[in-house]
């Protein structure tokens, strides 16, 4: 069995150094709700390093809030901020002379496009100039999944390591105290239920289908560093192989 493991990095954690050996694939702030093209260059550089895909991580434009609020923005200010975002970021790549494998929407944006299929129509004409470039991670139970998919987007299914999740496949709030996982042990066992069962246990118990090519560790979570290096010993027991 095979499996990606993605961070988003380039968000100012002072960890990346220490993740970036321990994954596959990184998504990388271009600008909206952190960073700008010297820490895009430096982020990706660092990745070349350790041969890591990488991967445009656009948001709201809210540095003040790191995107974790939703914006009520027309469909011309949405477009134009994503827009902005990526061609920075491509443009920064183009010049490193890498290869961007994916897009993968931030925070609050990442959340609505779950839902709102407007939101969704809007994003999906943004990033339409790299379509056929690129993967698009996305949740499996979303609206972003199902009409991308129906717009030929080549889609990559996300779930969350190191978060709990809602009976609707949604995750669990930040605002209740278990939104996270922390302890390793239990994430490791999250994750083998997912990958290995296709069964996600929610915060009520429930167990959902729930499908994972790629499965994201968050680089600000606090725990990150170790549970990484815990998950690699366990795939390593149970041959998964990261890839």
């Amino acid at each position: 069995m095979q499996i990606d493991i993605n961070c988003d990095l380039g968000e100012g954690s002072g960890n990346d150094a220490h993740l970036m050996p321990l994954i596959s694939s990184c998504n990388i702030a271009c600008g909206g709700h952190y960073g700008d093209k010297e820490t895009i260059r430096a982020t990706i550089q660092l990745a070349k390093k350790h041969q890591v895909k990488i991967g445009a991580h656009p948001s709201y434009p809210d540095k003040e809030g790191f995107g974790r609020a939703s914006m009520a923005l027309s469909p011309e200010e949405f477009t134009k901020t994503i827009s902005e975002q990526l061609s920075l970021f491509f443009d920064v790549a183009t010049t490193e002379g890498v290869t961007v494998h994916h897009i993968k929407a931030h925070g609050a944006l990442y959340n609505d496009l779950v839902k709102d299929t407007l939101k969704v129509k809007v994003f999906l004409s943004s990033i339409s100039p790299y379509k056929q470039q690129i993967k698009l991670f996305a949740p499996y139970e979303s609206v972003l999944r199902k009409v991308a998919s129906e717009q030929g987007f080549e889609i990559c299914y996300e779930a969350f390591a190191d978060r709990n999740y809602n009976e609707d496949l949604s995750l669990v709030s930040r605002k209740n105290k278990q939104a996270l996982i922390e302890n390793p042990n239990e994430v490791a066992t999250h994750v083998l239920n997912m990958i290995q069962n296709g069964i996600v246990k929610t915060i009520n118990g429930s167990q959902i289908s729930i499908q994972a090519q790629t499965l994201c560790i968050h680089g600000d979570h606090v725990y990150s560093v170790e549970i990484l290096k815990h998950i690699h010993k366990v795939f390593q027991k149970d041959k998964i192989t990261i890839v």
